[in-house]
């Protein structure tokens, strides 16, 4: 809808000779603040990243190694993550010291000054101030590049930690001559089970000169879950030590191979030289024209972290290590790992898809062949292990993506199966959702985010089997798109969890809960990218969607409930620090608002984005905050990734030109005419309604009170006025009567325990069934619960604990009351006294969680509530450090006892202890239901 020249240049992109662009990349962008971005040296999707490592702890600011607010460098590592949430990699460490060795993180690490830091493209260095020596970084795909620089003479040392940051399964050092060693590191952090195999070159001989070895210690091999080695050799003053260490994720043959392909040369400067080279290819595929270097920095640095991940994962003859663990040979293409979809897909592979249509193609050929070793296209994939973090499965919206816009060197059945297959498993909510058409509450935790993204994920499957003609499965898989309608509350506009077949009560839309993923409703009640018409109209037309778009800018800009570490960059409720937000300011562009659009994005383009260590509002994931700018600056971006069409904004910058693969240049300005614009395709197509597929009539909700004494008033409503609803009760007198659906016509009444069935039909068309269940309370006792519950886990309120209804492992589905750093005091009363034999309290653990049984929990007796009879102790049997999500009851067997009142005290853990990575935090008690016979 804006207006933005293209100018077709028909330049030949290979005749363009590579600019220095590498000159803006700044890599110290993202590394402060909530960044987590490292500074080190990488070439583009390089298998190395060699950087400093300031951070040993796993801490969530720590997750690529380095944060800029640190002052100690513990060494300098060969694999890192740019940008995650969650913490890995900081394979095959080393760290130069002098004197006497030591092989104590605390004693080898230095003390560093930032004023004697640089980094740019390719490139680190920093001086380490305990030995004054000087490091200089650079690296191959495959080969990092050490120069250590000794500027005082003595025994220098280089330490070779294997027990660095993640936790070691296996380690090997084998020692060929003096001059080479090779090594071994199999690891568990994120991804549980990592490969890494090294080759070492020195420039000079060394000898090992302390050793901490756990296993095999002879013969020049060493090994164990416990491995370090010092490497010494004397220096003279201002001597310098090279270093050259060849990855590889397959074997010892696969790291020499790699050496010989690209660790022969000698020479620092002229690798260095190579990896600048490198970045100004890859930077100059977008020229930028601008009087303000700090904004051809940002730029540039955002294109630069586009282009550090995915990583090649395949050795220089194509060799790799496949999902299952079995060697295999690339053929055709090259072979990627860390792909962190939930983020990216929404526009660094849209980004791709124009700026490098070849790579894109071996993504889906990485994915295709994912899913034939390990059975699954890739969630979030991490060194050949499938972390199965985030949700959904995005890599379809990848491979639709590149088969809509025509780009080829992929099998696109074979492609369309893997993207089926992931839609039809049984796995996180999915079979509720196939046979729901929606996920609750009940039937699995994030029900809201995972309802929405699958139903957009199933769209783009069925524009694949469009492509190719699979006419049924595009009809199954389109209305298998319209799912997000069952979650869609006409009455207020957002997108609300339903559990027990009503919607989920109270309701707050700025609420972090367990009902979404990293966000709140207002972050994903726009989530519904593949059918922006269909929620236009759901909201009543462009005017009403117009301001409830307006609305989440304008609302109070503090989240309720639970809080997320990942939500920043608040505009009102909007979110620019997470990716579930990065679409809805273009969303002004559907409703003829585009003036509006324009106006937010260069908001947050002006003010979320610095040449600053903070100058990322949220994290960089693997670069899709950096996409966002990318692609917002030239004034374009991918709403519906999978239609081959562009939303739309004013550009940023004067001029852009963008050098595409086919030999084209496009030239974007301020300037246009309309017919340019669409001649070189970044026109808002309108997406026109395809009547060919059946619309979704939406699942109707039931209403009544889950718990009752006597009798509860049931009421069902359809979500469209103009659907019939037709219910069926089973009550447990009617187990052997066959009953029929019946229309319904009022709210009715039910006085016994009691399963209500309904379903709603427009124009012969069904919903799916929803099902509720009624619980007459099982007794009329009362409890009062001398502890804080947290406000986020009330399982509804303090009768959940005696209401005969059994929380499940997946305590974030909201059975379960949660008590922090307090010990759990509630007190029955039967009303009357009742004859005790047996007493039971059941209890949650998991402890990565931070959820852990109580130490031991009492039960006490007592006729008139005030003096109480200490009946039983139970102490707690479970290991803390058991991981295992489990239930455990504390039950018992009394002597018979009557009482009016039973007292459950239940004794909490604590402080986590040192070895938990929430160290010194208040543990929870997770409780249900208590029983008494």
């Amino acid at each position: 809808m804006k207006k933005i020249v293209f100018v077709l240049l028909g330049l030949v992109a290979n005749n363009l000779s590579a600019q220095n662009y590498s000159q803006y990349v700044n890599p110290f962008i993202g590394t402060g603040g909530h960044g987590h971005t490292f500074p080190g040296a990488v070439v583009p999707f390089g298998m190395v990243q060699l950087s400093p490592d300031t951070r040993i702890d796993g801490s969530w600011d720590g997750c690529s190694g380095y944060h800029y607010s640190d002052s100690v460098i513990y060494g300098f590592s060969h694999t890192h993550l740019n940008g995650t949430g969650v913490s890995d990699y900081g394979d095959i460490m080393l760290m130069p010291t002098m004197g006497k060795p030591s092989l104590n993180s605390k004693e080898y690490s230095s003390k560093f000054s930032h004023k004697n830091e640089k980094a740019s493209a390719g490139f680190y260095s920093v001086k380490l101030d305990k030995n004054n020596i000087g490091v200089r970084l650079t690296t191959t795909k495959r080969v990092g590049y050490h120069e250590y620089t000794f500027n005082n003479a003595g025994n220098a040392n280089i330490i070779l930690d294997l027990n660095h940051r993640d936790k070691l399964l296996e380690g090997e050092v084998k020692i060929i001559d003096d001059k080479t060693i090779e090594v071994f590191r199999r690891s568990e952090a994120w991804a549980t089970n990592q490969y890494i195999y090294a080759r070492i070159e020195f420039s000079k001989p060394v000898k090992i000169s302390k050793k901490e070895v756990n296993g095999k210690n002879e013969n020049n091999l060493y090994s164990g879950t416990e491995l370090a080695l010092a490497f010494s050799t004397s220096v003279k003053k201002g001597e310098k030590i090279s270093v050259k260490v060849a990855l590889s994720p397959t074997d010892y043959d696969g790291a020499s191979k790699n050496m010989l392909a690209e660790g022969k040369s000698n020479d620092f400067a002229a690798v260095q030289k190579q990896a600048i080279a490198d970045w100004d290819k890859e930077l100059s595929k977008i020229e930028v024209k601008s009087d303000d270097r700090d904004k051809l920095t940002v730029f540039y640095t955002a294109l630069y972290h586009v282009s550090t991940q995915p990583n090649i994962n395949m050795d220089a003859d194509g060799k790799y290590r496949g999902r299952d663990n079995k060697f295999y040979y690339a053929k055709d293409f090259d072979y990627y790992t860390v792909f962190s979809l939930w983020d990216t897909f929404r526009g660094a592979h849209p980004l791709m898809t124009l700026i490098d249509r070849k790579r894109t193609a071996d993504f889906v050929n990485t994915f295709i062949k994912q899913y034939e070793q390990g059975g699954k296209l890739p969630v979030w994939e991490l060194a050949s292990n499938e972390t199965e973090c985030m949700i959904g499965y995005h890599a379809v919206s990848v491979i639709a993506d590149a088969m809509a816009k025509g780009i080829k060197g992929f099998d696109y059945e074979k492609a369309f199966q893997a993207s089926k297959n992931s839609a039809m498993l049984d796995i996180f909510g999915l079979n509720a959702y196939k046979n729901n058409n929606y996920i609750s509450i009940d039937d699995e935790h994030e029900s809201v985010s995972k309802t929405v993204e699958y139903a957009y994920d199933d769209w783009c499957i069925a524009q694949m089997a469009k492509i190719l003609g699979k006419n049924e499965d595009y009809q199954y898989f389109m209305k298998r798109s319209q799912n997000w309608k069952n979650l869609y509350n006409p009455k207020n506009g957002f997108m609300q969890p339903r559990k027990n077949g009503n919607w989920y009560e109270p309701f707050e839309a700025r609420e972090v809960n367990n009902n979404y993923t990293e966000g709140n409703s207002w972050h994903y009640s726009y989530s519904v990218q593949q059918d922006i018409p269909g929620l236009i109209a759901a909201h009543g037309g462009k005017e009403k969607f117009e301001q409830f778009i307006d609305a989440i800018f304008s609302a109070p800009d503090k989240t309720t409930g639970r809080e997320q570490v990942d939500i920043t960059g608040l505009i009102g409720q909007y979110a620019q620090g997470n990716e579930p937000s990065h679409h809805i300011a273009y969303l002004y562009n559907y409703v003829g608002k585009p003036e509006k659009t324009d106006a937010k994005i260069k908001y947050i383009l002006d003010n979320y984005y610095k040449n600053t260590p903070d100058g990322l509002i949220g994290n960089e994931d693997c670069g899709q905050m950096s996409a966002w700018y990318i692609l917002s600056t030239m004034g374009i971006y991918s709403v519906t990734p999978g239609l081959p069409e562009w939303q739309t904004t004013k550009p940023y910058f004067d001029e852009v030109k963008l050098h595409l693969e086919d030999g084209t240049t496009k030239t974007i300005t301020k300037n246009t005419s309309k017919e340019e614009l669409k001649r070189l395709g970044f026109e808002n197509v309108k997406t026109i309604k395809d009547p060919s597929y059946t619309e979704q009539t939406a699942s109707p909700v039931i209403a009544a009170d889950r718990l009752f004494d006597f009798t509860t008033k049931v009421e069902i409503t359809p979500l469209n006025g103009k659907d019939k609803i037709y219910y069926m009760t089973l009550d447990e007198d009617d187990k052997n009567i066959r009953k029929t659906f019946k229309a319904y016509k009022e709210p009715f009444t039910i006085s016994k325990t009691t399963q209500v069935s309904a379903y709603a039909e427009r124009n012969g068309e069904k919903s799916s069934i929803t099902i509720a269940h009624f619980n007459k309370r099982p007794n009329h006792w009362d409890i009062n619960i001398n502890s804080k519950v947290n406000p986020q886990y009330t399982a509804g309120g303090k009768l959940a604990l005696i209401d005969g209804i059994n929380g499940d492992v997946n305590w974030r589905k909201g059975e379960w009351q949660g008590y922090q750093g307090q010990t759990v005091e509630a007190i029955i009363d039967f009303k009357s006294p009742q004859q005790i034999k047996h007493l039971s309290s059941t209890y949650l653990q998991d402890s990565r969680a931070w959820i852990l049984v109580p130490k031991k929990v009492e039960y006490y007796a007592s006729m008139d509530g005030k003096t109480y009879i200490l009946l039983k102790t139970l102490d707690n049997t479970l290991n803390p450090k058991d991981e295992k999500v489990q239930i455990k009851d504390f039950a018992t067997e009394v002597l018979p006892t009557e009482a009016r009142y039973i007292k459950v005290k239940a004794y909490h853990f604590g402080k986590l202890p040192a070895w938990h990575q929430g160290a010194g935090g208040d543990a929870y008690i997770f409780i249900d239901e208590i029983s008494v016979k």
